[in-house]
């Protein structure tokens, strides 16, 4: 028994025929026919032809401006979208002031009539994580509904609305106030190995992507006693990406596919918490995890392993420090590290809004090999050293260790 969820196209026009289908013990995204289960990356800075070669097939945006800047690439390469319109979250808007409610929907309603024709397009995925972290508010959900009925009026393409995570209710008020949609979004990070048995438990009753996952957050990893987050290497970070997906693959009764999170670098906590590649160029493990599960092989040459960067005990300013590393390049090629002190962040962002980037000591570097850095403390306060390692084919590693200076 097949169910068709969503409506085919009209015929004798290049926009594609998508289709969310329930078979039995599955369901499934159909573009023009043909099963498409969605291998994604939310959008970054890497370059999308990487992506195409790694076996991806999808770019999530979250916003129609970076939709228009990425579109004619991926339809050049031949790559999907799901095109993401921003809402704006309850706590930058008053859901209570019909009139702003009313100049949202017709701007969103504005951008699809515009981007309608364009065939890339496989998904309309209306807002992020606008519900907010605070105390729910229901008449966000209702703004969603009534703009996904009137989208529906002008495109027959899927639906999707993002939530982060579980909590706060948000299945509940979807399915109570936001009828109209046809896929649900979820952004998942440590929660992504149970997130198919806590759906269901919450009495998800619809598709699901998992539109974003990644590395452990800094609100999820241990703090020091000053309360820095303590990030995973890169290497680390690669059995995280590894378990999120296989709980995609082994639940294809809830899951059309995933987006990881992020095809590109990005400043959030640190330079390096989240991005599948080092600023500058240089893909990590995350990448060829990914790859593996996309293609079903691994790629010919993998990317450098990173053990330990360890750091005496006691610093003070002005010291002079010592760390060492343990990295090595699994084909056994030489391997090239570039050292960075930095300056711990005061504060963490919340929501992925941007972040400045942190103060740096290039200064502070005296000496330095593959295997070791020696560098003097600027001053008091907390700080983080981290290691670029490259080999000499694009693959790439990193590992910091945050740490805190007295006074001398």
């Amino acid at each position: 028994m097949m169910i068709s969820l969503v409506a085919a196209f009209a015929i004798g026009t290049t926009i594609p025929d998508v289709v969310v289908r329930k078979t039995e013990g599955r369901v499934q995204l159909t573009v023009d026919g043909k099963a498409f289960p969605i291998k994604g990356v939310g959008l970054g800075n890497a370059p999308m032809s990487m992506l195409k070669e790694a076996g991806g097939n999808t770019i999530r945006t979250w916003g129609t401006d970076q939709t228009d800047k990425v579109i004619d690439e991926a339809e050049r390469l031949g790559l999907k979208v799901i095109a993401g319109i921003w809402i704006q979250h309850a706590n930058h808007m008053d859901y209570g002031n019909a009139a702003e409610v009313e100049k949202q929907k017709q701007a969103v309603l504005a951008d699809v009539r515009r981007l309608k024709n364009r065939n890339s397009i496989i998904v309309w995925g209306i807002g992020n994580e606008m519900h907010g972290f605070g105390k729910p508010d229901p008449r966000v959900w209702k703004a969603v509904n009534d703009i996904i009925v009137e989208i529906k009026k002008i495109d027959s393409r899927p639906t999707m609305t993002v939530i982060a995570e579980l909590g706060n209710d948000h299945l509940n008020f979807i399915k109570k106030d936001v009828p109209a949609v046809d896929i649900i979004g979820v952004n998942s990070y440590g929660g992504a190995f149970s997130l198919a048995e806590r759906y269901r438990q919450a009495g998800g009753d619809k598709p699901i992507v998992l539109t974003e996952f990644g590395p452990l957050g800094p609100w999820e990893v241990p703090k020091t006693g000053w309360g820095a987050a303590q990030e995973h290497s890169s290497t680390e970070k690669a059995d995280f990406y590894r378990r999120a997906q296989a709980e995609v693959e082994k639940h294809k009764d809830l899951f059309l596919g995933s987006c990881v999170f992020l095809w590109g670098d990005k400043q959030e906590a640190t330079a390096t918490w989240f991005g599948m590649f080092l600023p500058g160029g240089g893909r990590t493990a995350s990448v060829d995890v990914m790859q593996e599960f996309w293609t079903g092989k691994p790629p010919k040459n993998r990317v450098p392993v990173v053990s330990k960067l360890s750091l005496p005990e006691g610093i003070v300013a002005g010291s002079s420090v010592r760390a060492t590393l343990e990295a090595r390049d699994p084909e056994g090629a030489r391997l090239r590290v570039v050292w960075k002190l930095k300056q711990e962040a005061e504060k963490y962002g919340e929501g992925g809004f941007p972040e400045d980037k942190q103060p740096e000591f290039p200064q502070a570097i005296k000496a330095s090999t593959p295997s070791s850095v020696t560098f003097e403390v600027p001053k008091s306060g907390a700080f983080r050293l981290f290691a670029y390692i490259y080999d000499d084919a694009g693959g790439a590693a990193t590992i910091n260790v945050p740490f805190f200076a007295g006074a001398r």
